[in-house]
């Protein structure tokens, strides 16, 4: 089992920056995929970006080139370095993940993911 928890969520003006952690414990070793999703109410979770053990990453195109997941496996943490942020990105984000190595056009889907967080509110102000 994985316990996953999200942390570096609050208030921010739009065209600024924000940091989102996601601390993983538990059997860590087995961790393959991270990913971080998002969910506004009465829409479909959105899978944003994934990050495997090699440290490879995949972006979904709404957050491409302001968006960057990283990784610290040593400390066991997941990060969303979010930029340029835009009201549009208010949700609750999520950090997930998995043991299985999928292929790369299904690290996105919310369907592929075993552990999750509880969530993190980020709302961006015009």
């Amino acid at each position: 089992q994985v316990q996953l928890v999200e942390s570096g969520g609050g208030s921010v003006q739009a065209g600024g920056s924000q940091r989102l952690s996601c601390l993983a414990s538990g059997s860590t070793d087995t961790i393959y995929y991270m990913a971080w999703f998002r969910q506004v109410p009465g829409k479909e979770r959105e899978g944003l970006a994934a990050i495997d053990s090699d440290g490879n990453t995949r972006y979904a195109d709404s957050v491409k080139g302001r968006f960057t997941i990283s990784r610290d496996n040593a400390k066991n943490t997941l990060y969303l370095q979010m930029n340029i942020l835009k009201p549009e990105d208010t949700a609750m984000y999520y950090c997930a993940a998995d043991s299985r190595p999928l292929p790369w056009w299904f690290v996105l889907n919310k369907n592929n993911y075993a552990y999750w967080g509880q969530g993190t509110q980020v709302t961006v102000s015009s």
